[in-house]
């Protein structure tokens, strides 16, 4: 295979992939948002719970983006997650025109959507 047909196959699985991570997250916000109104959850219930969204939603991404590339899974899931909190951040900074939050929390957020993605990603 030639160099560009390959850059474009990994391209193609880390959109598929974020495309799956994303409908999972908007999915999960959504369940969450109802639950929220519902059940009037605190404060720390909702930080919680979008927290469990990065992590479900990378680990979905990393098990999207192992299955196609059958190598480097490890690395796939990885990459995935970094590029799942980067759009992230740019949607963050793109509304608020700043980062919104400490420093530690957006180490804490980036370390989750890594990790999140190299789980699913050595799991598929």
């Amino acid at each position: 295979m030639r160099k560009k047909e390959q850059n474009e196959v990994w391209i193609m699985w880390m959109v598929k992939a974020l495309l799956a991570a994303y409908v999972v997250t908007g999915i999960l916000l959504i369940i969450l948002a109802l639950a929220l109104y519902k059940f009037e959850l605190n404060e720390g219930a909702v930080t919680a719970g979008v927290t469990a969204v990065y992590l479900i939603s990378t680990f979905t991404g990393g098990l999207v983006v192992g299955k196609l590339a059958k190598v480097r899974r490890f690395l796939w899931g990885i990459v995935l997650g970094i590029l799942y909190f980067a759009l992230l951040l740019l949607v963050t900074v793109g509304i608020y025109r700043t980062f919104h939050g400490s420093s530690t929390e957006i180490l804490v957020t980036f370390a989750l959507c890594a990790g999140g993605g190299m789980a699913g990603g050595m799991i598929s």
